[in-house]
């Protein structure tokens, strides 16, 4: 039981991190888009933490799977095959030249992620303090 809370907390870490990453994302956007900064840099501040966001929510969606947490899994699988598809087709980065034309689409898809995200965390936190609950209960010798 105590390898399900270790894989709870590194699901918190992990939800935590996705959603800084989305929200960093999401505001380099903004900035673009109130030109506080150029094209080029909002370009790779986003490129250089796409790939590493989609390598640490495939492997949380992989450890849901492996694990037997089917809900968790269900709800990760959507946008893990969306982003396998889109790194397949690398499509995954965002193009400097053509960041003006689809900033709109590219906002929402990050917000839409981020709202997904926000629902993965509330799983997350639910389970986290019910294993923990548990698992104290388990140690104390009590049964519900």
């Amino acid at each position: 039981m105590v390898w399900v809370l270790i894989l709870w907390l590194y699901a918190f870490v992990t939800v935590i991190a996705l959603i800084a990453m989305t929200a960093y994302q999401l505001i380099s956007l903004s900035d673009l888009e109130c030109d506080y900064i150029n094209p080029y840099d909002s370009s790779s501040r986003i490129n250089a933490i796409v790939v590493p966001e989609f390598a640490a929510q495939g492997v949380l969606c992989a450890f849901f799977l492996l694990s037997g947490h089917w809900f968790p899994f269900v709800v990760m699988a959507p946008i893990t095959y969306y982003h396998a598809r889109l790194y397949m087709k690398k499509k995954h980065l965002v193009d400097v030249t053509e960041i003006f034309s689809v900033l709109n689409g590219e906002k929402k898809y990050r917000m839409i992620k981020l709202a997904l995200y926000f629902s993965i965390f509330l799983i997350v936190i639910y389970r986290l303090v019910m294993t923990a609950v548990l698992l104290m209960m388990e140690e104390d010798g009590l049964e519900l």
